[in-house]
């Protein structure tokens, strides 16, 4: 009875996990990889204050999907460890925090672009600075967002790797997937301190590597959320963990 027990919430973390992830994918796309440059034309504040004048209601757009997704990571963070709870519980707590603390950087930077839309959308504000230097202002918390949220991609880079040890030192859960996942992982590590330790290489290794998080998804959505196995070593794994502690 218990094993069934823990199966059954086995499947409906892998559930959660697979559809917040897809969420994510399904959202993210839209304001990193269109909306935001659509708008934001790097360096050129005042093209970029009237994109974004002329166009609000997608920049508030904007601001929601990153929301969404950023929030879709809370409820992965959630849903992994208790998917990975039974393999390794204080390693899965750590991977949990390693993601926890990228969502809370990711939900803090966000505040720049809040912050970027009220200064445009605020007419007193420019009581207080010239058009030009209110335009530059703006410029900075765009840069600010990016800045911020890419250095919170260090910690999930971190995460992925653990999360891929993890995925490969589970009973239930195929090896393959905990290797990708690493290799996923260091992809967004090497993008991320590239600029500070290899300055001159203009690598985009993530590009390469991100396909880890997709095969997870897959796997979560369409397998781990049916595992039928009776034979998936739960118990053996949580008495194992009880007697060594």
């Amino acid at each position: 009875m218990t094993s069934h027990t823990n199966q059954n919430s086995l499947k409906k973390a892998a559930l959660v996990a697979g559809l917040a992830i897809l969420g994510s994918v399904l959202v993210a796309p839209f304001a990193e990889l269109y909306a935001f440059p659509k708008l934001v034309v790097p360096f050129e504040a005042a093209e970029t204050a009237r994109n974004i004048l002329a166009h609000k209601s997608l920049f508030i757009v904007t601001i929601f999907c990153y929301l969404l997704t950023f929030l879709c990571d809370i409820v992965i963070t959630w849903a992994l460890y208790i998917l990975l709870k039974p393999t390794d519980k204080n390693l899965s707590l750590l991977v949990a925090g390693f993601r926890l603390v990228y969502s809370v950087i990711a939900l803090v930077a966000l505040n720049n672009l809040v912050t970027a839309f009220q200064l445009l959308d605020t007419p007193g504000y420019l009581k207080v600075f010239e058009q030009n230097q209110l335009y530059a202002q703006v410029m900075i918390f765009l840069r600010a967002f990016k800045n911020h949220w890419y250095f919170g991609i260090i910690f999930f880079g971190i995460h992925l790797v653990f999360l891929g040890y993890l995925v490969y030192k589970s009973a239930y859960i195929p090896k393959a997937l905990g290797v990708v996942l690493i290799i996923t992982g260091l992809g967004y590590l090497l993008t991320t301190l590239r600029p500070f330790l290899y300055p001159n290489v203009r690598v985009d290794f993530a590009k390469y590597t991100f396909y880890g998080e997709l095969l997870f998804m897959l796997w979560l959505l369409f397998k781990g959320s049916r595992m039928k196995d009776p034979n998936i070593s739960i118990l053996p794994t949580l008495k194992a963990q009880s007697e060594t502690s």
